[in-house]
């Protein structure tokens, strides 16, 4: 059963500083914080089923083959999920965010335009990165440039699973797929690092690339 919830904050007129939250609940039982943004309402957590929203399995790869695939697949880092998966979730690749069937029933993966729709209400991308980034050190790395999570989104560095099946940059960077195809081996994603308080939109997400999901609300 899917089910989602929300409540208002006690200051409506500063959906930034103070935002409306809420729930979400995936196919796997797994509930995820919500916070409301502009007009967006977005996971504040990443994205860690194992199963598309018909209840379908998705392929777990945990061999080195990974960034062979040109079909759907995710995995934890480091094929950890007893230390990842609750903090960090699963790292996806993007063939599964093209099938429309990751997120929960009424949510769905975010375009890249999406994204900049959230960017560009926290300042532009020269400083909405440090309004989404979790404040502190204890999964950033120091100095976490610029995280203030002012907007509720509790950005977490969930690193990436790249060329080679290499796991890389945990606690460093995060990166989020969009559903925006850039050419038949690249999509966009947004990228987030600790030394700096920039949200990049960056095209050299390989298709094949494990990394972190957000879903944003139909």
């Amino acid at each position: 059963m899917l089910l989602s919830s929300c409540k208002k904050s006690n200051d409506d007129n500063n959906s930034i500083n103070t935002p409306e939250t809420g729930t979400v609940t995936d196919v796997d039982g797994n509930i995820y914080k919500t916070v409301k943004i502009g007009t967006q309402w977005w996971m504040a957590e990443n994205l860690k089923t194992t199963k598309y929203n018909d209840g379908i399995s998705i392929p777990l790869v945990t061999a080195d083959t990974f960034s062979n695939l040109t079909t759907p697949g995710y995995c934890w880092y480091n094929n950890d999920a007893a230390t990842y998966k609750n903090t960090y979730g699963a790292l996806y690749n993007w063939y599964a965010v093209n099938t429309g069937k990751l997120a929960p029933s009424g949510w769905h993966v975010p375009t890249d335009a999406e994204w900049s729709i959230l960017t560009n209400l926290l300042g532009g991308d020269s400083i909405a990165g440090g309004k989404m980034k979790e404040v502190g050190i204890t999964h950033w790395l120091s100095p976490n440039t610029g995280a203030t999570n002012s907007s509720g989104f509790t950005a977490l560095p969930g690193g990436a699973r790249v060329h080679h099946g290499l796991f890389v940059y945990v606690g460093r960077d995060g990166s989020w797929w969009s559903a925006t195809e850039w050419s038949l081996s690249y999509a966009w994603l947004l990228y987030l690092s600790y030394n700096n308080p920039v949200a990049l939109h960056v095209v050299t997400g390989d298709k094949y690339r494990g990394v972190s999901v957000r879903c944003v609300k139909n």
